[in-house]
């Protein structure tokens, strides 16, 4: 049993550990924005498109801010950039609980806050990742990545269920609130790391432009397994995340209310639920060898929980039971082989780069982790408009099966790539 509960090792780091606590605070806040903010704009638009275009708009500043971020955190103090970023999130959260507060209803107002949040997001996240190998050992990467993404999705459970519960009886511009409040854990948490400036080789960009940015494609291009870990994991994401179809899919499948509700709350709450029990019981991840091979298996467990949701909406017909629990079960299962296969996909990238472009191959994860649901939620969106949200979620599912396999098939390097040590 104790081989496969967690391994608590990288908590012996004092660093790791500050920042690790801080995030049991910060993630349910930001994750209450996460739900409240699509809750927001399908109150006040009432179509699930609208919901989508969040995606759009998050996809963007996401993808020029992660890449250039990335680059940023090659040349500077990390530590510096992540007080500013973490600074800028709690403005973007303030100015959402202002916006609410005051009773605008502007969707577009709401769109443009998130789009400027997703800026920060993008440059914080690829220097949060691109510090882990300065503060914990080598050998306990894959351990550190599962324990943060377990508080993430934990934090993805309690958001969800506070937040969707909540939002009929306290409004969004609480929630928003709590948010702002939240962040300040994290910020006391960065303010506490030493200086940690990136080593660099003499031929290192000096300056975070167009040149840095495409030295690290150059360098991820040369490195293939590196590259299809970020393709597998596009795949699963664009055709396998139909979280822009939760509303809709709550209010017309399962019964519940229009703005919010029990059954949106489950739905949301699910896939981190069962990313919670994956990492609780992950001590197995730092065992594994062929971690290849083991993210292809993990992302076809994701896409036949997927496909099997699609069924469970068809047959739901309005009604909570029995088929809720089912669909928050296949969920659940896919939550979890998402968290493992994240784990190390993580773990690959961080033990396999070298550290002077370690920032700039996390702002391409970070583009991707993140960007993948965005593209999804334009997609899935758009698709469900015309054949509806059982057709739109099982298709998605078989094509993450499909895709992945043939991608395993073309690069046989990734199925026999072993840990780095």
């Amino acid at each position: 049993m104790a081989g496969l509960l967690a391994d608590t090792a990288p908590l012996r780091s004092p660093h790791f550990r500050r920042l690790w606590s801080a995030n049991i605070v910060t993630v349910i806040g930001a994750q209450l924005t996460v739900v409240v903010v699509p809750a927001q704009i399908f109150f006040i638009t009432g179509s699930s498109a609208y919901v989508g275009l969040a995606g759009l708009f998050g996809l963007v500043p996401l993808v020029v801010f992660g890449l250039w971020g990335g680059a940023v955190a090659d040349i500077v103090d990390r530590r510096l950039l992540l007080i500013i970023t973490t600074i800028g999130l709690i403005g973007c959260s303030a100015l959402f609980w202002l916006q609410a507060a005051a009773g605008i209803d502007n969707v577009w107002v709401i769109l443009s806050l998130f789009a400027v949040q997703q800026g920060f997001f993008a440059v914080n996240q690829p220097t949060k990742s691109a510090i882990l190998p300065k503060i914990v050992d080598i050998k306990d990467l894959p351990a550190a990545n599962s324990l943060n993404m377990t508080v993430m999705q934990a934090g993805a459970i309690a958001g969800p269920v506070i937040g969707g519960a909540l939002i009929p009886k306290l409004g969004y511009s609480t929630l928003y609130l709590v948010d702002t409040i939240f962040l300040f854990a994290t910020l006391w948490a960065v303010i506490r790391l030493p200086s940690l400036t990136p080593e660099r080789s003499d031929d290192a960009p000096r300056v975070a432009g167009l040149r840095s940015v495409i030295d690290g494609f150059v360098y991820l291009r040369g490195h293939k397994v590196l590259m299809m870990s970020f393709v597998v994991d596009l795949i699963a994401m664009v055709f396998g995340m139909p979280r822009a179809l939760f509303p809709q899919m709550a209010h017309e499948n399962f019964g519940g209310p229009d703005g919010g509700g029990l059954a949106f709350a489950l739905l949301f709450a699910a896939i981190g639920a069962g990313a919670v029990v994956g990492g609780v019981f992950s001590g197995w991840v730092s065992r594994v060898q062929r971690q290849g091979l083991a993210v292809i298996v993990c992302i076809v467990i994701w896409g036949a929980s997927i496909a099997g949701l699609g069924v469970v909406v068809a047959f739901a017909g309005g009604a909570t039971l029995p088929m809720l629990p089912i669909a928050v079960a296949l969920l659940m299962i896919g939550g979890a082989a998402d968290m493992a296969s994240a784990a190390f996909r993580q773990s690959m990238l961080q033990s396999a780069a070298n550290d002077d472009v370690r920032g700039r191959l996390q702002g391409v994860f970070t583009v991707v982790v993140a960007g993948g649901p965005r593209i999804a939620d334009v997609a899935h969106g758009g698709v469900a408009a015309t054949a509806g949200v059982a057709v739109t979620t099982a298709g998605g599912g078989v094509a993450v099966i499909v895709f992945t396999v043939v991608a395993a098939l073309a690069v046989p390097a990734f199925v026999r790539y072993r840990l780095v040590h």
